[in-house]
């Protein structure tokens, strides 16, 4: 191995190329190179052919910087074989003969062939300042170019701000969802609810209602001692000392609330047992028994036994079922600021004691309130229960206008406040606090004067104190709620009336469809037990679809097939099918139709007309509620609208 490991030029102790062919030369050592003279490689004579080419100057043995020729001159001349001549160097030099000899001894060294080659001029590169213009679009002037710059700003802060409120809507949904969980909570989940029941009259015509059964009830343990409710040693268990039953139909036009006495004798079902201290029902079963109160029903078999009893009477399909006691009912009364009443007399009870010592127009806070809906041994009043219930209707008429004020729905603490109340002590099924808010603020445009409270009516009292309820009446009246009619003493708004006396144009004539594109509900009118089961078996034959088969609220003379808008040609198949029946129009079916079997019908049935041929002309019921006319209401029925003034 030698010492070089890297190969590299030559240093510069060593004659250039065009030095190494001149003489030795007496200049001195620093002058050319930083190595004594000595230890310099022997310098090479030219040979004579050199000689004759270089300038005197140089044959000589001189070397005049000054007056020397460039490398690039030297390597030009030597590439075309022509003679050096310097810039002003004068004749070249003669090599003299006696020189010939030693040229001869002395070593010739061939010089390469270099070519002076010129590397190409450099291609100036262009400098861009900014992004290049877009081919044939035209430069921005300074005006453009700020607008483009605002742009740029007013997207940039609209992509911030759509990112900030999309967080802030987030974040705000996860606090209501916390807020609705948390209050929800705060609900005593019971089971209640039979909305299977045979008893329910007409449910697809109940379709879109909200059935609240309410009840406050009458139980002495916990606050409610503290707040004068009494002991248990004055009565224990629980009762219900009110029962309301409120309806709001699918169209929230209206509401209307039933108030059932409290003594009102009943049949009750075998029921289990209940405890209302534990809000659990018992292994208990109480054997069904008739002539039984109301109150005492629930204090036996509770929330279940109730429902049961209530659906009966009423064919209402009970949705909702919520049970308070009177501390959470004070602590609403509370929550709103007091509810404003008004007594045309000072109210004393014989139990509770003064009450309203002053009468008029007056605010009431949650205690007083409770005395107030609670006090049934008023003499003034000389009518025991009645006086209550009337008194309980304009209380909760005007806790109604409170509640679905502004100042309760759009104030967040006096909301929470009222909700809270409601969910403490309250035993609920089928109840949510975000349904609570959605069904009040939907009742908001109701008008007061569509708010009617209705009493159950009874005659007289058996001998040991039940009242006795008036069968009839009291199915008129739920009638009349059932099918949307209207009731005494309510005021909702009329439907505007055309002015246009022109004739209608006369509809088309409908065109039959396939029978298993109907959904078909069959409710019986008539007289014959088994007669909707027959004709639902008859009419599955032929293709329909069989959505429900039940009794129909009362009887009716004529077969008739009910449909909502835009569904009358699944009507006239179906009456196709059925010899005798007509076709009547009414809200709230949505897609099913439903075929009311009346005293009229035989029990025949047709194959339906051929899908796509024209159906044959029908007689057509006025399009209404129901194919019957409604039952009169009793010219006596006790009740209350919220518009009323109690103090005229």
């Amino acid at each position: 191995m030698g010492e070089d490991k890297h190969s590299r030029p030559p240093g510069p102790d060593g004659p250039a190329p065009w030095e190494r062919y001149f003489t030795e030369s007496t200049e001195p050592d620093d002058a050319r190179t930083s190595k004594p003279a000595a230890k310099r490689a022997p310098r090479i004579r030219p040979t004579r052919a050199w000689r004759r080419l270089l300038p005197a100057r140089f044959a000589s043995g001189r070397s005049d910087r000054a007056q020397g020729m460039s490398v690039a001159e030297l390597v030009e001349k030597v590439a075309d074989g022509s003679s050096i001549n310097a810039r002003a160097n004068g004749p070249v030099a003669t090599v003299p003969a006696e020189d010939e000899a030693a040229d001869a001894a002395a070593e010739t060294v061939q010089l390469p062939r270099y070519e002076a080659t010129r590397p190409p001029p450099a291609t100036a590169v262009p400098k861009f300042v900014g992004n290049p213009d877009a081919v044939g679009a035209p430069k921005l002037t300074r005006l453009a170019l700020n607008r483009e710059r605002r742009r740029r700003r007013v997207r940039a802060i609209g992509r911030i701000t759509t990112a900030i409120l999309a967080a802030m809507a987030l974040l705000a949904t996860g606090v209501v969802w916390g807020y609705l969980r948390s209050t929800d909570n705060g609900f005593a989940q019971v089971a209640a609810l039979d909305q299977e029941s045979s008893d329910i009259v007409d449910p697809v015509g109940q379709t879109g209602d909200e059935t609240y059964l309410i009840v406050g009830t009458d139980t002495r343990v916990g606050a409610n001692a503290e707040i004068g409710a009494g002991t248990i040693d004055d009565a224990a268990g629980a009762r219900s000392d009110t029962v309301m039953l409120v309806n709001i139909p699918a169209d929230r036009s209206r509401v209307v609330a039933v108030s059932f006495p409290r003594d009102l004798d009943v049949s009750r079902p075998e029921c289990e047992g209940w405890d209302n201290a534990t809000g659990a029902y018992t292994p208990e079963i109480f054997p069904a028994v008739d002539n039984e109160k109301l109150n005492g029903t629930y204090a036996l078999g509770g929330p279940k036994c109730l429902v049961k009893v209530i659906q009966k009477i009423s064919g209402l399909k009970i949705g909702h079922f919520v049970a308070m006691d009177f501390s959470g009912f004070e602590a609403m009364v509370n929550q709103v600021g007091g509810v404003q009443v008004c007594s045309p007399t000072p109210l004393f009870d014989d139990e509770l004691g003064m009450v309203l010592p002053n009468p008029g127009e007056q605010t009431i806070d949650g205690k007083t309130a409770l005395n107030y809906v609670r006090a049934r041994n008023v003499g003034a009043e000389g009518n025991g229960d009645y006086g209550r219930i009337k008194r309980q209707q304009l209380f909760l008429s005007s806790l109604l206008r409170s509640a679905l004020s502004n100042k309760v729905l759009f104030d967040p603490g006096k909301l929470n406040g009222f909700v809270n109340a409601f969910t403490r002590d309250t035993f609920v099924q089928n109840v949510t606090t975000r349904d609570l808010l959605m069904l009040g603020r939907s009742l908001r445009n109701v008008e007061a004067g569509a708010v009617t409270f209705l009493t159950v009516p009874t005659g007289g009292t058996t001998w040991w104190g039940n009242e006795i309820p008036r069968t009839q009446d009291i199915q008129a009246i739920f009638d009349a709620i059932i099918n949307d009619d209207p009731l005494p003493g309510e005021e909702r708004a009329e439907p505007t009336s055309s002015t246009d006396a022109t004739t209608p144009e006369k509809p088309p004539q409908p065109i039959a469809v396939e029978p298993g594109s109907v959904t078909l509900q069959v409710s019986n009118a008539s007289d014959v037990g088994g007669a909707a089961a027959n004709a639902a078996n008859a009419l599955a034959a032929y293709g329909f679809q069989i959505y429900n088969v039940g009794n129909h609220n009362g009887t009716s003379p004529t077969t008739t097939v009910r449909y909502s808008s835009g569904h009358e040609a699944d009507a006239a198949t179906v009456a196709s099918a059925v010899p005798g029946a007509t076709t009547q129009e009414i809200p709230g079916l949505g897609s099913i139709v439903e075929l009311v079997l009346g005293t009229d019908y035989t029990g025949a049935t047709t194959a339906p007309v051929a899908a796509g041929s024209p159906l044959p002309a029908t007689a057509t019921a006025p399009t209404g509620t129901g194919s019957d006319a409604p039952a009169p209401l009793p010219p006596d029925l006790s009740f209350t609208n919220a518009a009323d003034d109690p103090c005229p």
